[in-house]
Order: structure tokens, then C-alpha cells, then sequence
């Protein structure tokens, strides 16, 4: 059923304005103003009003004039002209020009009200959605733009990384100048891998379905440990894990490692590199239908003016490590697909805490 839509009934006739209200005051929110200046007053007070009637005979301006004016502030309301015979030819005129949705004669009667303010709160129910999807359309093309932009510029960076160690090993004999080629070779091509995985998170993320089932953290934090083990041997980073599952939890465990991968990775990246005491810590409790977790770093941090951009897409806040702009915008994304939410808190030169909150399935 439709949702009863607010009214605002402008005539300056007071007993014209009190027997409307009395009319529609059960059917309808109903609001009254005797003059068009009220009228716009009211309007400013009340967001929330879809359909207005006004009369055309209305003192310093007509109503015409009025709806056609008022459109300019309050774009939204759907226009509706109260006027007598006398005036038909040039309400046809306004009406045909797109001035108003419709005009009402005068004297009116309950039932062509009621059908217009029906029609009318149609109209502001289709045309409301209309300009909601036209604004993700022009959201959703803005980002495709970004994200063609992007994609062409970071594919085509570490390709040309490659295409030039070629070029320069062609030029040695020597096997160990060789070996430092085939090294910077190597590194671009780690680059564009990434790259390439980060794109296929985001693809799945935009297109995959989630398949639902039991999590148990124990054994996710166990496999992260084993799959960071090398990077923190090599680097001297303490991982710690922590797992307190008081219930059982059910989500997609794909998406869910998505999400971890990604904080982890950034926890990991971005340590302060003369730092002594390197530390990343994990943790989970799972209780009243949800699961908190925490990911802590002792790392550079995020800058203040950063904290509102860290999660749209292709951000990056520091050259310290390589980084593809779609991490946290992908943790975000995943977020949403689960019905999770995320918060942060940074202090910069010190260290990031990332809190997810992902309710069970």
C-alpha cells in the first residue's frame, strides 16, 4: 500500500482552507497556507510534503506563477492547480507546457481530490525513484571511468617494468647482471599479479553469490598464521592470534578471508620498517549472533585527513609499499555483501586498528 502522502492546500480563502482540512484531515497529513509567502514557509518546514494545491486567484501572484516558481526550491512536490472555469484556457496552456502535473476546477469535489492526490503520490513515488537510480547511474559510470583509468594505468606500469629489464638484458653477457634483470623482471611481475587477484576479488565481490557456511575461527586464524609464517620470519613481525568462539557462526568463509587477507596484508605492509617491536595482532569472539574482529597494528598509521577516504576505490595514502588502490575498497564491498560493518582508529606514527562486526547467517 502506498504511504498516505502529505498535503499543503494554498488558497486565501480562510473558510476554503478549513473546510479542505476538515475534508481530508483523516485520509491525509494535511497543511494550509493563505498566502504563497506561508506557503513557502510551510514547505521550508516540512520536508516531507509530496502534493500541493494551490489556487489560481491568489493575491501578488498567481498560482501559476507560484507552482512554476516554487519548483526551483522545492523540486520534489508534485504541482497541482485549483482554478474556476473562467481561467481554463490558461491553466490548459500551463498544464501542456509542464508548468503542473494537473489542475482541479473550483468548486471541488472529494472524489477528483482524492484521484489527484492518488495520482499525484504515484507520480512522486516513480519519479523519486526515477532520480534515486539516475544518481547510482551516474555514480556507477563515474567509477567505471575511475576504474578504466586505473586498471590501464596499473597493468601498463609493470609491463613496461618488464619489457625494459628485457631490453637492457639483452644488452649482458654477464650472468650476474643477468640475474639482477631477471630480479627486477620478477618484481614486476609479483606487481602485476597482485594486481590481477585484487581485480579478480573485486569482480567476484560485484558478481559472486555468497555460499553460507560453518566458521570455525580456530581453524581459519590457524591457516592465516601458516600462510603470513614466512613474511614474518623474514621481516621479524610477532603475529599474534586470538580466538574466543562461544557459539557456532555461519557465513561465506571465501568472503570472510577476503576481508581478513586484505587488513592483514595492509597490518603487515605498512610496520614502521626501524621499528623493533613489530606486531600484528588477530582476534575473534563470536557471541549473541556475531563475530568482533580485531585486527591491531604497531604500524605507520593513517593520517587524520585519510580516515574519511581510506575505503573508496583506488585510494592509496602511502608510497611505503606497492599497494593497488582496491584493498580496503574491497573490504568494504565485502562488508556490505555480508552485512557487516567496519570501524577504524589510527593514531599516526603509532599504529591502526581495524573493528570488523559481521552478524551470523
Amino acid at each position: 500500500m502506498l504511504q498516505s502522502p502529505e498535503i499543503l492546500y494554498i488558497d486565501d480563502e480562510a473558510n476554503n482552507l478549513i473546510s479542505f482540512k476538515a475534508t481530508f484531515r483523516y485520509r491525509y497529513p494535511i497543511h494550509t497556507a493563505i498566502s504563497t509567502d506561508e506557503a513557502r514557509a510551510v514547505l521550508r518546514s516540512n520536508p516531507n510534503i509530496r502534493v500541493i494545491f494551490c489556487d489560481q486567484r491568489m493575491p501578488g501572484e498567481t498560482g501559476i506563477e507560484f507552482l512554476h516558481e516554487v519548483k526551483k526550491d522545492f523540486p520534489l512536490p508534485v504541482r497541482i492547480l485549483l482554478t474556476a472555469y473562467a481561467d481554463l484556457e490558461t491553466v490548459v496552456d500551463a498544464v501542456n507546457k509542464g508548468h503542473i502535473f494537473r489542475f482541479v476546477r473550483k468548486p471541488w469535489v472529494e472524489e477528483e481530490i482524492i484521484s489527484s492526490i492518488e495520482e499525484a503520490n504515484k507520480f512522486f513515488i516513480t519519479d523519486s525513484m526515477l532520480a534515486l537510480r539516475n544518481d547510482e547511474l551516474q555514480k556507477a559510470y563515474d567509477e567505471l571511468d575511475k576504474f578504466a583509468y586505473s586498471v590501464s594505468h596499473d597493468l601498463r606500469d609493470p609491463l613496461t617494468g618488464v619489457l625494459s629489464a628485457i631490453k637492457l638484458g639483452l644488452e649482458f653477457d654477464s650472468v650476474e647482471r643477468i640475474h639482477e634483470i631477471l630480479a627486477l623482471m620478477e618484481s614486476s611481475v609479483l606487481r602485476l599479479n597482485t594486481y590481477i587477484n585484487s581485480l579478480h576479488d573485486y569482480y567476484l565481490l560485484k558478481r559472486g553469490e555468497l555460499t553460507i557456511s560453518d566458521i570455525d575461527f580456530k581453524n581459519l586464524f590457524g591457516y592465516l598464521k601458516s600462510f603470513y609464517s614466512i613474511y614474518t620470519q623474514n621481516n621479524h613481525v610477532t603475529f599474534s592470534i586470538e580466538s574466543n568462539q562461544k557459539e557456532e557462526f555461519k557465513s561465506d568463509e571465501t568472503t570472510l578471508k577476503l576481508i581478513l587477507h586484505n587488513l592483514l596484508s595492509n597490518a603487515f605492509k605498512y610496520q614502521k620498517r626501524a621499528h623493533d617491536n613489530k606486531t600484528v595482532r588477530l582476534s575473534v569472539v563470536v557471541e549473541g549472533g556475531k563475530a568482533i574482529i580485531g585486527v591491531t597494528d604497531t604500524g605507520i598509521g593513517i593520517a587524520a585527513g585519510d580516515l574519511g577516504e581510506i575505503f573508496k576505490l583506488f585510494f592509496r595514502g602511502n608510497d611505503q609499499a606497492e599497494g593497488t588502490g582496491f584493498g580496503l575498497y574491497n573490504v568494504k564491498s565485502a562488508l556490505a555483501k555480508l552485512r557487516g560493518e567496519i570501524e577504524v582508529n589510527s593514531v599516526e606514527g603509532e599504529g591502526t586498528t581495524f573493528v570488523v562486526t559481521i552478524p551470523s547467517k
